[in-house]
């Protein structure tokens, strides 16, 4: 017995629909050529597999067996074109990505590094920005995936467009110059600098870290000076402007005249995170490039710290 794959299907969408007219039209095939081809089939299989009837036609137990094969080998077909497809647009297409300064500055070559090693076909273009920069191009659609911080505390709501999965946990060390104090030391509680001036970066996100930090540690903080980027926050520290609170994330590059204190006994951090359209469905390589960053970003050791 060999039966007819193409055949199998033909009665399969047969049992879907309930009559050989329907199939015919699903088919785009004459009625007669269905009828056809399901008589030829049973001759294959040696046994009736249709029972034709005044209002339409139904399978017999045999028919029945068939039918859930031929349904069984179309799910198959199916999955492997979409495999196939899959694969193709890891070999051409594009990928817009959008990530933040510090993700940029430490992890995100590596996982450039490796996506385009393995998929040189893909054109990928990186848009380095703050969040509330990034959300917008998200809306416009202007990039697909981002690598984003959220505060520990914070989650974005179910209702709102955008889905978050961590990548990493990045938490805070105090600046000081490399001539404080307490330079030395290992460790330090935020405590003992309530005093201090503070310099932080230009954020609303980023003030509300040390404010909270500030807040669990008794005090409120001075800030005596808000800088655009991290190296600023450096150069502002190193001359004696502050003290200042940083993600770990952003000492890529630490000056010589600067010292990272760890804190104890938290240190507050930030998850960096993510981010993509919720129930949108990524592309081939959007999927690979976010397994690549998780990859990366578990792994990635900041060299600045110390």
């Amino acid at each position: 017995m060999s039966l007819d794959v193409r055949r199998m299907l033909i009665l399969e969408q047969v049992a879907a629909v309930g009559s050989l007219t329907a199939a015919a039209s699903a088919l785009h095939l004459t009625v007669s050529a269905v009828s056809q081809q399901i008589a030829q089939l049973e001759r294959e299989a040696g046994q009736p597999l249709v029972l034709r009837g005044p209002r339409g036609v139904s399978l017999t137990p045999s028919g029945r067996i068939v039918a859930e094969h031929a349904a069984s080998v179309r799910m198959l077909v199916s999955a492997t074109e979409r495999e196939l497809r899959d694969l193709e647009g890891l070999q051409s297409g594009s990928l817009r990505l959008g990530t933040i300064p510090t993700v940029t500055e430490s992890f995100l070559p590596d996982a450039i590094s490796a996506f385009r090693s393995a998929h040189p076909g893909v054109a990928l273009s990186v848009h380095s920005a703050q969040i509330s920069e990034l959300r917008g191009m998200f809306l416009a659609r202007e990039v697909e995936l981002a690598v984003m911080w959220e505060r520990e505390s914070e989650h974005l709501e179910q209702e709102q467009p955008l889905v978050t999965t961590p990548l990493r946990e990045d938490p805070s060390v105090l600046l000081v110059p490399a001539d404080h104090p307490a330079a030395s030391r290992p460790s330090v509680r935020l405590e003992e600098f309530a005093h201090e001036h503070w310099i932080i970066r230009a954020s609303p996100q980023v003030r509300a870290v040390l404010r909270d930090a500030c807040e669990q540690a008794g005090f409120e903080p001075v800030v005596s000076f808000e800088a655009r980027g991290y190296q600023e926050v450096q150069a502002m520290v190193a001359i004696g402007m502050g003290v200042a609170l940083v993600p770990t994330l952003s000492l890529a590059t630490l000056r010589g005249d600067v010292r990272a204190l760890q804190l104890t006994p938290h240190a507050p951090a930030r998850r960096i995170v993510l981010v993509q359209r919720r129930r949108a469905r990524l592309s081939p390589a959007a999927a690979e490039m976010a397994r690549v960053l998780r990859v990366v970003a578990a792994a990635y050791e900041p060299v600045g710290r110390g």
